[in-house]
């Protein structure tokens, strides 16, 4: 890859930040791994009762193969929970449960951006895939057209991380008011839960600002090129 001033200066401050955050993520979850529930509750059963309580009764809690792979699949309408999380007991499996829950019941309420991301993901998809590409094509032979779509492809997959942001925070302060309110965790253990996404969310914003680093930085070459 070409290093340029740009590259220094826009993306690898972001790349840096996501290595940070990658560590961080899986320290946070293996210190409160140790930690156990004093109710006892797996996260299985925490994701099980928080969407009994929200009426969602159409969507499945199930296990899936690997280490903090959890996610929810709204095309299938089932809660996956990675194999660390769906059968323990400890504040980081309930928190991380809570969480995926949170987008479950962001898709039962039709949540705004939640509805905005999925409508962006084959633009995202394309866009991150051929996008970047399509505008380094393009300043080399010196096409400016193919700069323009490769960014404007681009610019959709960007817009996918963003939107992303505020789908994130919004399900772990779901998950967090719910946990509280229902008295499943005291406060030293949302305490905990609070820490565990945090630390996931970093992963996210490191995302976003790696995908804008990237896009600015060819926006500019872009221009210099045509200046």
């Amino acid at each position: 890859m070409y290093i340029d001033s740009y590259y220094l200066i826009l993306v690898v401050p972001a790349l840096l930040l996501s290595m940070w955050a990658q560590v961080k993520v899986k320290s946070t979850f293996e210190k409160f791994s140790k930690d156990a529930v004093a109710k006892n509750i797996t996260g299985a059963q925490a994701a099980a009762y928080l969407l009994k309580v929200n009426n969602i009764t159409d969507v499945k809690v199930e296990k899936v193969a690997g280490n903090l792979t959890d996610h929810y699949d709204p095309s299938h309408k089932v809660l996956r929970l990675s194999e660390s999380v769906y059968g323990k007991a400890t504040v980081a499996a309930v928190g991380v449960a809570a969480h995926e829950t949170g987008h479950a019941i962001q898709h039962a309420t039709k949540y705004g951006p939640l509805v905005l991301r999925s409508t962006l993901v084959p633009v995202a998809n394309i866009g991150s895939a051929i996008g970047p590409t399509l505008a380094i094509a393009g300043l080399v032979l010196s096409f400016g057209i193919l700069v323009d779509i490769g960014l404007l492809l681009f610019a959709g997959s960007v817009l996918f991380y963003v939107v992303t942001l505020p789908v994130e925070f919004n399900a772990s302060r779901r998950a967090i008011a719910i946990l509280g309110k229902s008295g499943a965790m005291n406060q030293d253990e949302l305490k905990g839960v609070k820490k565990v996404l945090s630390a996931a969310a970093m992963t996210y914003v490191a995302s976003a600002l790696s995908a804008i680093g990237n896009f600015i930085r060819l926006l500019l070459i872009s221009r210099n090129r045509r200046d």
